[in-house]
């Protein structure tokens, strides 16, 4: 019993860094913006949360520098992409390769340095519940964060007139400029709530997953949760059931490892990546699926006087 709930744990840990990122990009998306620079908002909040605890010791400091971090690095995608009608694949390639070499340059004075970690908050009373007490209220604020948000952003999406909005610009922005709504404004503000969640997913891995800091510590996350928005089909609460697959596919070939299992640590390593391959080819095969939940001008630039 004491197993299973350690690995339980472990895929909770594993599956909240992708959670954030993939909830946030799912909603920048939804706007019709598609930022591939994930990878660089991680590891950028990553390294700023980590600098900020490092320098003053509270764990809320860390957790907000992290979000900053990534909106900041976001900012810059909005001004190109949108501002002056750069090709939005381009500048989120270029954004991710900026995000690492920026978050190495940073963060080479605090290679070494230790962290505690996030306190864990027991819920009274709750938390003593025999098996789930310790599964479900016994984390660090971002595991709790992080399973509120799908709920927070499937209401958003649903439930309110700005999310009715938001939609109907990444459905289509000249129907949405011609009602007087602002497309640009509006896709500006998705894309620094998705940099701000990428990089609360960076802060969650330098101050809780592995409380250091160390080069490209994202391993990929950032890729593995643009597929996840995919594989969601721009849905949140199946956003949430893909990153704890794919967190469980994670921490699976961690035990497989450590239990000696007869295959190549390398091809043990691949097993994520190659599951999030396998699955968006299994889901590309339904392309009129795709195509009545993708957002229609998803990457699609626009310009006011258009």
């Amino acid at each position: 019993m004491d197993l299973l709930i350690a690995a339980m744990l472990t895929i909770i840990t594993a599956a909240t860094p992708l959670l954030y990122a993939a909830l946030g990009e799912l909603v920048a998306e939804k706007s019709g913006v598609l930022n591939l620079g994930v990878e660089g908002m991680i590891l950028l909040g990553a390294v700023c949360g980590f600098a900020a605890v490092t320098f003053t010791g509270n764990a809320a400091a860390g957790i907000a520098a992290g979000a900053l971090g990534g909106a900041a690095l976001s900012s810059v995608f909005a001004l190109l992409a949108l501002g002056l009608q750069a090709s939005q694949v381009a500048t989120g390639l270029a954004l991710t390769i900026f995000g690492t070499g920026l978050s190495a340059l940073l963060g080479q004075d605090l290679v070494g340095a230790a962290y505690d970690g996030l306190p864990k908050l027991a819920v009274p009373l709750l938390s003593e519940i025999p098996l789930a007490g310790a599964l479900l209220f016994h984390h660090d604020i971002l595991v709790y964060g992080s399973l509120a948000l799908p709920a927070a952003v499937a209401w958003f999406l649903t439930r309110t007139r700005a999310g009715l909005v938001l939609r109907a610009v990444g459905d289509s922005h000249e129907v949405a400029h011609a009602m007087g709504y602002p497309v640009i404004r509006i896709r500006c503000l998705a894309t620094l709530f998705g940099g701000a969640c990428a990089g609360l997913a960076g802060a969650y891995l330098s101050l809780a997953y592995s409380p250091l800091w160390i080069e490209n510590m994202s391993a990929g996350r950032g890729w593995i949760a643009l597929a996840l928005v995919v594989f969601a089909t721009w849905r949140p609460w199946r956003a949430l059931a893909g990153a704890y697959l794919f967190g469980g596919i994670t921490i699976a070939q961690l035990h497989a490892q450590a239990l000696g299992v007869a295959i190549p640590s390398q091809i043990m390593s691949m097993l994520p990546y190659l599951a999030t391959i396998a699955v968006l080819v299994l889901i590309s095969r339904d392309k009129s699926k795709i195509k009545r939940n993708a957002p229609a001008c998803i990457g699609r630039a626009f310009h006011p006087s258009s």
